[in-house]
């Protein structure tokens, strides 16, 4: 595992734009798996503007998005097909039909999931899994506690999830209480994985995630025992390492 330490957003957003758009320029049919959130917005956009201004070709990338909450229809605004539209796939030449993102409103989640499953093993695996990670250290919606050896599977978020995410809607309650994830193997299987961090709020789950135990507790941090992972991470979000790490 590898830590870049950054100055801020904009230069977490480029470096990791890089590290992805180097790893689909070394395969063109290149299969990306993606993550919602605030945190990964620069980067989005750093890579709609290498797509308008660089020429970076989306046409044949296959893309699986993390997670999306249950009971929320594509086409809401908090869900996170909607929100992929808006903050990339609108912006590039990716076809509709090589992106995917996990279906809220599946009448059965559980089959859904083994379905899942099986559409990335038969894509040929992911390889790059982009991640964000939660201020208790989940990664997807692999709350603390989440076995290390899950698969894609549906989950209830904790408190501390919910309560991250209720500025994003009207009200608290209506926030979903549960969501679809890809399990923590799922994420451990892509042959590659970047996970960005950013705000001071995000320095105990960075810190405990890179320098802390593996442990389920902290789903993050099997990404310690992943041969290539890096985490591209801004000074604040940084603020609890105690290592001596990359700064570009």
């Amino acid at each position: 595992m590898k830590v870049v330490i950054v100055k801020d957003k904009t230069q977490m957003g480029a470096t990791g734009a890089k590290i992805i758009a180097d790893d689909m320029r070394g395969k063109p049919r290149h299969v990306l798996g993606l993550a919602t959130g605030a945190t990964p917005i620069p980067l989005y956009q750093e890579l709609i503007r290498m797509h308008r201004e660089e020429g970076l070709d989306f046409s044949r990338t296959t893309t699986f998005n993390l997670d999306e909450y249950i009971g929320l229809d594509p086409a809401h605004p908090q869900s996170y097909r909607y929100f992929m539209k808006a903050q990339l796939f609108d912006h590039i030449n990716i076809p509709k039909e090589n992106t995917h993102v996990p279906d809220g409103m599946a009448e059965d989640a559980d089959a859904f999931c083994e379905q899942y499953e099986r559409m990335i093993r038969d894509a040929g695996g992911i390889d790059l899994q982009l991640l964000g990670i939660g201020s208790n250290g989940h990664i997807g919606f692999n709350e603390p506690g989440t076995p290390l050896d899950s698969r894609t599977h549906r989950t209830g978020l904790t408190e501390s999830t919910i309560n991250d995410n209720a500025r994003l809607f009207e009200r608290r309650e209506d926030v979903p209480v549960e969501a679809v994830t890809m399990g923590v193997a799922t994420i451990m299987d892509a042959r590659r994985v970047l996970l960005l961090a950013c705000g001071e709020n995000k320095a105990a789950a960075v810190a405990a995630a890179v320098e802390g135990p593996v442990t389920p507790d902290v789903p993050a941090s099997a990404l310690q025992n992943h041969e290539h992972a890096v985490f591209v991470v801004t000074e604040d979000a940084a603020a609890g390492l105690k290592g001596d790490y990359e700064r570009p």
